[in-house]
């Protein structure tokens, strides 16, 4: 059973000495991904994703500005990233786009202007969000709301709210993003919440190069890496290693049309 990893950077520097090797080896016939979402970051990495979606057929990008490089977002990079969603077949999705109030810059306001900027961008052209929300579920909710992006749906990304604030972003039809955190022994409100959220909502995720789940944490990321997470997922749902990872397969497939 192959693995669709649905949010990756491995236009990472991290990965320059042997990104071409890695991506082959686990895209290859008896390799064990068979799909990958490389996530765009910043506007160079979104050129980097759309790169790597043209040398690899079964890789895919996402393209948005996260909120830690939003300073760097004006009006001809919005365009950019626009006519990239409309006319790249391999672009599948908007994103990483959100908004981060862990630390106290870049400003709140100038985080939910581009966020919206950008869930408008994905409505428009009609393409799922990937989203990056950390400490700020609520403007995150609401930003949703205000920009009709419920409409496009897509992945609230890396997961680590409560299992209520699980409902709501599902009642707004989005799935959730679950990768290596799960595995970690201080992931009780993760686990929680992965107990609650239906199956058929749920994706696997490595946020690669960051992110490594146990037994790897701390080390470099990979795709691979996803099994171990899917084991987890599995003894938390009473199901099979290999049924967590051929459902959450369906649903990425499906949220991203592949």
């Amino acid at each position: 059973m192959k693995i669709f990893e649905t949010h990756a950077h491995y236009d990472d520097e991290c990965y320059d000495k042997d990104r071409d090797a890695l991506i082959s080896s686990m895209l290859a016939d008896e390799g064990s991904v068979d799909y990958i979402i490389n996530v765009g970051a910043s506007i160079r990495g979104c050129h980097a994703s759309m790169e790597l979606a043209d040398k690899y057929e079964r890789v895919y990008a996402a393209i948005g500005v996260h909120p830690d490089d939003i300073v760097n977002l004006g009006k001809d990079e919005i365009e950019w990233l626009k006519n990239c969603a409309l006319h790249n077949p391999k672009v599948v999705a908007v994103g990483e786009i959100g908004l981060d109030y862990y630390y106290p810059e870049p400003e709140k306001t100038l985080q939910l202007e581009k966020f919206r900027e950008q869930l408008s961008l994905a409505v428009e052209v009609n393409k799922p969000v990937i989203i990056h929300s950390r400490d700020a579920c609520n403007d995150t909710l609401e930003s949703i709301k205000g920009e009709n992006a419920q409409n496009v749906g897509g992945i609230i990304h890396c997961y680590s709210y409560s299992k209520e604030a699980a409902r709501d972003f599902l009642n707004l039809g989005f799935h959730i993003g679950i990768g290596g955190v799960l595995t970690f022994k201080n992931a009780k409100k993760l686990v929680e919440a992965a107990e609650y959220i239906p199956m058929d909502r749920i994706v696997l995720e490595t946020d690669c190069p960051y992110m490594a789940p146990e037994p790897h944490r701390g080390t470099r990321n990979y795709s691979e890496n996803i099994s171990f997470v899917a084991e987890k997922l599995a003894c938390i749902k009473g199901l099979s290693r290999e049924e967590v990872i051929d459902i959450t397969n369906m649903n990425a497939r499906k949220l991203f049309g592949i």
